[in-house]
């Protein structure tokens, strides 16, 4: 087979593809991305056997063929080609030829018949919602997936989807969060996607909301469908957290604060806290003053700054990064901060609305 195809369109599609290529596989073939030429049209694959990526391009072409070439070989011979077109010619034998003006490889791809099959479905079972609205769900709520696998499920996103109700949710022990959108879909779903796979669909999606991103679901797999792209990835299994049973139903304190001058604060505790140097950050809550202490090997640090407050002082513990990611994810100028005391979770909310939804759980202090 032999095609031409430009530079530019082929090296995007490689650098996006190739993130579900694994470095290194049992299985040779799936570390190379595979290539579909269908006269004018050629598709590209990656797939792990648990995350697949495939997109086509237009081709100068009429032929028709397949072959596996080298992830990493392929990708930077492309990327480093002179020319706008490229030339790519594979023969009986396999021996592949990559020309580019007065540029020309010669490698060797392998069969096409060594590529494990990508699951093909078509349940009918679909929706749609904006990219936009997709991607900021998915960039607010995982920061707080599980990233050890004491309970596989919890390393992926819970889709829970009834009566037009979307709602995102990752949670791993220490914080929960949860995102929520109206959508037109009148179905039930409740499935979970890992992280890694949602991570390469956010980087797919477009910011705005002019375009749609439709999903596919089966019992074992989820395919979305972005623009040109397809990503398929394997549902997680096992019984996901209940989480609307871990909201809180009351509060005693409630400050509301201006995020940027809390994530400030925080900010400057992470200077005195690592790997070797953890400590709480302490926060005291009283008369409409927020004190932020941290102490640890590397130094102490005291802070304090005005919030609006209504209840009893609370004086309560956190890990500082997990507190910092939800404030950070909340992309709010002002969050509303509802306590029930030192040893409950502090729960983190919009001040209209109910767009999100963080949990984080508090941590002992010592006596000083």
């Amino acid at each position: 087979m032999k095609f031409i195809c430009k530079q530019t369109e082929i090296n995007e599609a490689l650098a996006n593809v190739t993130r579900a290529v694994p470095q290194k596989s049992p299985i040779s073939a799936l570390e190379g991305v595979k290539i579909h030429l269908e006269k004018g049209s050629l598709e590209l694959t990656g797939y792990d056997l648990e995350l697949g990526i495939q997109t086509k391009i237009e081709v100068q072409s009429d032929d028709v063929g397949e072959c596996i070439l080298n992830s990493r070989l392929f990708s930077e011979i492309v990327r480093k080609m002179p020319s706008e077109d490229i030339e790519i010619e594979v023969d009986e034998n396999l021996s592949t030829v990559i020309r580019g003006e007065n540029a020309e490889y010669k490698i060797l791809a392998m069969s096409a018949d060594e590529y494990p099959s990508i699951p093909n479905f078509d349940t009918g079972d679909d929706f749609s919602v904006p990219q936009g609205m997709l991607k900021n769900m998915i960039n607010q709520t995982i920061f707080a997936v599980a990233v050890v696998d004491n309970k596989p499920v919890l390393m992926g996103e819970l889709f829970d989807i009834l009566d037009h109700d979307f709602n995102l949710v990752a949670i791993d022990g220490y914080r929960l969060a949860i995102r929520s959108e109206r959508i037109e879909s009148d179905n039930h779903y409740n499935f979970v996607v890992k992280a890694k796979a949602l991570s390469e669909v956010s980087k797919l999606l477009k910011d705005d909301n002019s375009e749609q991103v439709t999903m596919h679901v089966s019992k074992k797999h989820i395919t979305f469908e972005i623009g040109k792209y397809t990503v398929l990835s394997r549902l997680l299994e096992g019984e996901f957290h209940n989480y609307k049973g871990s909201l809180p139903v009351n509060h005693s304190t409630e400050i509301i604060v201006n995020t940027r001058d809390l994530i400030s604060s925080l900010e400057r505790c992470m200077l005195l806290i690592n790997e070797k140097a953890k400590a709480p950050v302490k926060c005291i809550f009283k008369d409409g003053t927020v004190k932020i202490s941290c102490s640890t090997i590397l130094g102490k640090l005291n802070d304090e700054f005005r919030a609006d407050m209504s209840g009893p002082s609370v004086e309560i513990g956190f890990n500082c990064r997990y507190l910092l990611d939800a404030l950070k994810a909340s992309e709010s100028d002002k969050v509303r901060m509802e306590l029930n005391g030192g040893l409950s979770p502090m729960k983190i909310i919009p001040m209209e609305g109910n767009a999100y939804t963080f949990l984080v759980l508090p941590m002992r202090l010592k006596s000083e």
